[in-house]
């Protein structure tokens, strides 16, 4: 048995190895000419309508102020839209254009095709073993996310 320490450096060895391939195929991908941190920008706001800046900021792992100005080019290129708040005046809320969805969905695909190609050659029980560990390690991070948010 694995004990947390041994499993913990394992994820931190292989997730950089598996984003950099996702960041190679973004990248390759130039129809949109997308950068990972607006490649993930548009993912944010792809599964959350209606952020704020500082939201975003926060997700993608960026200042503020790099944000503002990320979104002021994604905003340009119509790719996502800046609108005032409904609830607060004082408020932007940011949403994916249907150009930045566009975007977003084809780097996703493009991505995703890569990444079925690598694992192609694993015997059908390594990718049980792979679907059912990511399935293992999304529920634990997406239940202490939740947890954050609530405190």
């Amino acid at each position: 048995m694995t004990n947390p320490g041994s499993c913990a450096q394992e994820v931190l060895d292989t997730i950089p190895l598996v984003m950099r391939t996702i960041r190679s195929e973004v990248r390759r991908r130039r129809q949109f000419d997308l950068s990972v941190p607006q490649f993930r920008t548009l993912a944010f706001l792809y599964h959350c309508a209606a952020a704020s800046p500082s939201q975003a900021a926060e997700y993608v792992g960026l200042t503020r102020p790099s944000m503002s100005k990320m979104i002021d080019g994604l905003v340009a290129r119509g790719l996502v839209a800046r609108n005032d708040s409904l609830g607060d005046r004082r408020r932007v809320d940011l949403t994916l254009a249907p150009r930045g969805k566009a975007a977003f969905l084809e780097a996703r695909e493009a991505a995703r095709e890569r990444l079925a190609e690598m694992l192609e050659p694993l015997s059908g029980a390594e990718k049980t073993v792979v679907s059912g560990a990511m399935q293992t390690l999304r529920e634990v991070f997406a239940a202490h996310e939740r947890a954050a948010q609530e405190r």
